[in-house]
């Protein structure tokens, strides 16, 4: 059974991943080897703000969903690794769809 604070999860995980992908694939090429630093600047900003953000929402689903520590820290663990987030997506989208063998 999906809820609000799962939901928004699912689409922010999704938001803050690809922010991760093109700081990491886009803003920082264009730092280190065409001396953009401004690109790192403003991509790496928006993904900070939006990891903050998936930090905040996971509090919230963690309290909501009453997820053991360790599922939030998985969660959190995946958030911080190229393409995590969407590899959560799949086990989150699962839950929210009633499964439980996430």
């Amino acid at each position: 059974m999906e809820t609000q604070h799962l939901n928004s999860l699912r689409k922010v995980g999704i938001i803050e991943g690809i922010s991760f992908i093109l700081l990491l694939g886009v803003a920082m090429p264009l730092k280190y080897m065409w001396d953009m630093p401004m690109a790192v600047t403003i991509v790496g900003g928006a993904h900070g703000l939006l990891f903050m953000w998936y930090c905040i929402v996971l509090l919230f689903a963690k309290m909501e969903r009453n997820w053991t520590l360790g599922k939030c820290a998985l969660l959190f663990i995946a958030s911080v690794l190229p393409f995590g987030p969407f590899v959560a997506e799949v086990h989150l989208k699962k839950e929210a769809e009633g499964s439980t063998d996430t």
